[in-house]
């Protein structure tokens, strides 16, 4: 059968904490959900941030090359797994909230289907992508260099998801300069739009809702973003 996921787009950047806040909500709504054995469709919020770095729980501050105190420069230690990453508009953060009671209970299945997600949309643009052993995300060979393109870190709790996947699309990559990112010290990154120069961030939106949906069997159904909680 397949179910409703609630499609949330937005036409304009959205402040981390903002979002963050409200991916605890949908999730707290479906914890409570599978309390009252009552069922809640899933939902993915599509979206920009400006500029922002985020570290994972465990996250190490060795790889930060900038001082916490800067009142310049913004920073939030949160759930999901993984190391320091950096979000920026033009960067498309894909943030789903899936009971996987209703899909797989297999965070290893999961982590792949969001990768597997990256390389198809980028696939629609003749972009060959791939993934790298023992690593998450998806890279790029440019000119025989491994280059990050997608970054992806989540946080599941009783079976219910957060954070999710980003994906470089036309940013302001210097923000990286800031990190190790991933905390992988030769880490390099790219945009989509070096490859596809005439992209446009509602086709990839577009593009990653389709993929999204059809890799997940969810029928996507779109729906206004919220503008505060």
């Amino acid at each position: 059968m397949t179910r409703t996921c609630l499609l949330y787009q937005c036409d304009r950047p959205r402040p981390y904490l903002e979002v963050w806040a409200w991916q605890k909500q949908l999730v707290e709504e479906r914890k409570q959900a599978k309390r009252d054995r009552q069922y809640l469709p899933d939902a993915l919020i599509l979206v920009e941030h400006p500029a922002v770095y985020t570290l994972g729980q465990g996250s190490s501050l060795e790889f930060l090359k900038f001082n916490l105190d800067d009142p310049l420069i913004e920073c939030h230690r949160i759930e999901r797994g993984g190391e320091v990453t950096h979000h920026a508009i033009g960067q498309l953060v894909a943030y789903p909230i899936l009971n996987l009671d209703h899909h797989q209970r297999d965070l290893h299945w999961y982590l792949r289907q969001l990768e597997e997600v990256i390389i198809q949309v980028l696939a629609r643009y003749g972009v060959k992508s791939h993934r790298i052993q023992g690593l998450t995300g998806v890279w790029i060979n440019n000119a025989g260099q491994n280059q990050k393109i997608a970054q992806v870190g989540i946080k599941v709790s009783q079976w219910i998801t957060m954070h999710g996947f980003a994906l470089n699309v036309n940013m302001d990559l210097s923000g990286f300069n800031q990190i190790v990112p991933c905390g992988i010290s030769d880490c390099q990154v790219c945009n989509l739009h070096q490859f596809v120069p005439d992209i446009q961030l509602a086709d990839v939106q577009q593009a990653i809702s389709q993929t999204f949906g059809e890799l997940f069997d969810l029928e996507m159904q779109l729906h206004h973003f919220v503008t505060s909680l």
